[in-house]
């Protein structure tokens, strides 16, 4: 078997080492061009790491295996890959034919009045979660931490200075089914912060979308709309449990795509990387992926 290693920041050769057991396999460091290249690819680091490399990633079509190394590991996480071992047990079933590799969606981000995504340059896929409001703010604020920092809970450090001075927007989010040319706006009024999810957590480790699942083709939205300061910030703790839907602020609900526009522009982030700004349609990509998951 050909494996090919993308090692993140912080990552170094020696990191493969327990994944290397079977003298068989060859191994590269580094993305492979093309499928004839590797018939697997392992990527160590975060998901700011995998943000970047999701375009050729996707283009390749070969299985990946995370090994969560990165500052956020919101994605590993919830493939069920939350610790270093859990990877090697997972590719250690991978290379016995365990057959434990499966399809998953992943978003996409398209600025409104631009050409179409290019898939080859994976800046404008995500695999988490997609945000604009707060959640930006707090994004460009973790973004300039230290990186030991921002692994140990920067979000939060970030969150508290965000929550008594950022303001709310007028945003408008209308969904379309797949294949219908037909908008409906789902939600306009002041927002502090609306997310994009194709997975449950995001943030380094808030349950943002609870209901959220890679595989089922929809993207699940969550709207907090204008709430006092003071309110906003006791309410982050019941993110974490997925407890937030039921203040009335908040709505939640499903599409395939949405479109966003804001009364200026606003910053795009996705899995922590700024992407654009608003306006955007933001899509779901089904079966976008392949990955290997734990037995």
């Amino acid at each position: 078997m050909r494996a090919a290693a993308i090692l993140g920041l912080g990552c170094f050769p020696q990191n493969l080492m327990p994944f290397q057991t079977d003298k068989s396999s060859e191994w590269q460091i580094g993305m492979p061009a093309s499928r004839e290249e590797a018939d697997v690819v392992l990527l160590f680091g975060g998901d700011g790491t995998i943000h970047r490399h999701l375009g050729q990633l996707v283009k390749l079509g070969l299985p990946l295996l995370v090994v969560p190394a990165g500052s956020g590991n919101d994605f590993a996480s919830s493939l069920g890959l939350r610790r270093v071992r859990h990877s090697l047990a997972a590719w250690r079933a991978f290379c016995g034919g365990a057959g434990n590799a499966r399809a998953i969606d992943l978003g996409r981000i398209t600025p409104c009045g631009q050409e179409p995504v290019d898939v080859q340059s994976g800046s404008r896929f995500f695999c988490c979660v997609a945000g604009i409001g707060i959640d930006g703010a707090v994004a460009e604020r973790a973004n300039r931490m230290p990186r030991w920092l921002r692994g140990h809970g920067g979000y939060i450090l970030s969150l508290a200075p965000a929550v008594f001075t950022f303001a709310p927007f007028t945003m408008k989010v209308q969904v379309a089914s797949e294949n219908a040319d037909q908008w409906t706006t789902c939600s306009d009024q002041p927002t502090l912060i609306a997310t994009f999810a194709n997975t449950p957590f995001y943030g380094g480790g808030m349950k943002i979308a609870p209901q959220a699942k890679m595989d089922d083709g929809l993207l699940d939205v969550c709207v907090v709309g204008a709430v006092h300061p003071f309110k906003l910030f006791c309410m982050f703790p019941t993110v974490y449990a997925g407890k937030h839907l039921s203040i009335k602020e908040v709505e939640y609900f499903q599409a395939v795509r949405a479109r966003v526009e804001t009364e200026h522009p606003m910053d795009v982030y996705a899995d922590g990387e700024f992407v654009c700004r608003t306006p955007v349609e933001i899509a779901l990509e089904h079966a976008a992926l392949k990955v290997i998951t734990p037995v």
